[in-house]
C-alpha cells in the first residue's frame, strides 16, 4: 500500500516523465497518476515502459502514452518534444528523472560513455526545460521536477562526471525556481541519496552506500511534500541531509579527500 499524502491535485493535467521505466522515475509517475495526472512516459526500454504504463492505467484510470527515446543523443529531446506535440499533449508537469552514473578513474573510463552521461544528465534536462517551460509561462501555471542527487552538493572522486552533472541540475533548478515562482511555476530539485533502485547495477558496482538504502516511496514522499511547500530543493532523508552539508563545515577539499578514500576502498582506485 502506498503511503503518499496527496495534497496537490493534478487532475486534467498531463505530465511528461523521463526515465520512467523503473526506479524513482516510475515511482514519480505513479505518484502523479495517484494525483490524477495523465502521463507521457519516456525511456529507452519500450518493453518496460509499456509494462509501467499498463499498470498505471489499471491502478489509477489515467491516460498513459509511452515514447521510447534514448536521451544520450543530441537531437533526442527535440524528437521527443515533436512526438509529444504531434500527439496533441499539453505538458503541465515536466519530470526530468533520466540519468545514470559512471564509476572509476576518470582517465580509464570510456570517453563516449562519459559523454552520454553528460547528454542525459545535463543537456537533456536543460533542453527539455527550454522546450516545455515557455508554454507553462504563457499559461501561468506549471511544475518542473528535476532529479539531482546528494552527490550534487560535493565533488565526487571516481564519479567525477556524475557528481558534476548533478551539481548542474541542482543549481539550474534553484535558479529557475527563483525566476518563475512568482509566475505560477513550481520548480523543485529532488536530491535523493543512495536509493534501492537499479542505479548501482547500471553503475557496475554495488558499493557500500553508508547505511540502509532509502526506498523510492520515501523519495517520492519527500519530493511531493517539498513541492507542496514551495521549496526549491529537497534532500531525502535526515542522514543524507547531514552528509550533503558536510562540505560546508569541513571544506570541499577535505570532503573530496574523504570521499576518494571511501570510494577507492570500495573498488579499484
Amino acid at each position: 500500500m502506498r503511503s503518499w499524502v496527496i495534497v496537490s491535485d493534478f487532475r486534467r493535467r498531463t505530465a511528461l516523465v523521463t526515465g520512467a521505466s523503473s526506479g524513482i522515475g516510475a515511482a514519480l509517475a505513479e505518484a502523479l497518476a495517484a494525483r490524477g495526472a495523465d502521463l507521457v512516459l519516456t525511456a529507452p526500454d519500450e518493453e518496460r515502459l509499456v509494462l509501467v504504463a499498463d499498470r498505471l492505467r489499471a491502478l489509477h484510470g489515467v491516460a498513459v502514452e509511452t515514447i521510447a527515446v534514448d536521451l544520450a543523443y543530441e537531437d533526442s529531446p527535440d524528437r521527443l518534444a515533436e512526438k509529444v506535440l504531434a500527439a496533441g499533449h499539453e505538458i503541465d508537469i515536466l519530470v526530468n528523472c533520466a540519468g545514470f552514473g559512471t564509476r572509476g578513474r576518470y582517465d580509464e573510463l570510456a570517453a563516449e560513455r562519459d559523454h552520454h552521461e553528460v547528454m542525459v544528465n545535463v543537456v537533456a534536462v536543460e533542453r527539455l526545460a527550454h522546450l516545455f517551460l515557455p508554454a507553462m509561462v504563457e499559461r501561468g501555471r506549471g511544475t518542473v521536477i528535476n532529479v539531482s542527487s546528494t552527490s550534487g552538493f560535493q565533488a565526487v572522486p571516481y564519479m567525477a562526471v556524475y557528481g558534476a552533472s548533478k551539481a548542474f541540475v541542482l543549481s539550474f533548478s534553484i535558479a529557475l525556481w527563483a525566476e518563475y515562482r512568482s509566475r505560477g511555476i513550481r520548480v523543485l530539485a529532488l536530491c535523493p541519496g543512495p536509493t534501492d533502485t537499479n542505479f548501482f547495477d547500471a553503475l557496475g558496482s554495488r558499493m557500500n552506500a553508508g547505511g540502509r538504502l532509502r526506498t523510492t516511496d520515501e523519495v517520492v514522499t519527500s519530493a511531493f511534500r517539498a513541492l507542496d511547500n514551495g521549496q526549491p530543493y529537497v534532500i531525502d532523508g535526515r542522514l543524507n541531509y547531514l552528509t550533503s552539508n558536510a562540505s560546508r563545515l569541513l571544506g570541499r577539499g577535505l570532503v573530496a579527500g574523504i570521499t576518494a578514500r571511501v570510494l577507492g576502498a570500495n573498488g579499484r582506485g
